[in-house]
């Protein structure tokens, strides 16, 4: 039952976690006006909060679901996977920045819009972050399948 939980937890997050990334990028597609930033700004705190719980169910499962660390840990296809999930984390750091930076300055002028240019930079590293997402769930299904024992 443990195994099974953190299964579909696990599987629930990632898909919240894409969501979420999906969400922001449909944002950032017209223009960012006060109430899109709000809206960008809890976006991007709720992938925070996805991110750390996908990472916690995540290794839980490594080390306690059935399968087990001997399992996982030797799989390349398991570090692949890591690896593809610490791109994305790293991609989304650029965003985080500018739309905290964004919603900093919109505290102090209720007018503010950040420039096209900017918008377009944030933009192409969230798009980034969807066109190596599908990695995740392709290098998991290697592993799960036995590939790289």
């Amino acid at each position: 039952m443990t195994n099974l939980a953190l299964t579909v937890g696990h599987h629930l997050l990632v898909f919240s976690l894409l969501g979420v990334i999906v969400a922001e990028r449909a944002l950032m597609s017209g223009p960012i006006g006060s109430a899109t930033l709000r809206r960008l700004r809890s976006l991007d705190g709720m992938y925070g909060l996805l991110a750390l719980a996908v990472l916690a169910v995540g290794f839980s499962r490594v080390f306690f679901g059935i399968k087990g660390p001997d399992f996982y840990l030797p799989n390349p296809f398991f570090w692949a996977k890591v690896g593809s999930f610490a791109v994305v984390g790293l991609l989304s750091i650029v965003p985080t920045m500018r739309i905290l930076a964004w919603h900093r300055r919109l505290a102090s002028d209720p007018d503010f819009s950040p420039v096209p240019t900017e918008v377009d930079r944030v933009k192409r590293f969230v798009t980034a972050e969807l066109l190596v997402f599908p990695l995740i769930p392709a290098f998991a299904a290697a592993m799960t399948l036995g590939y790289g024992l």
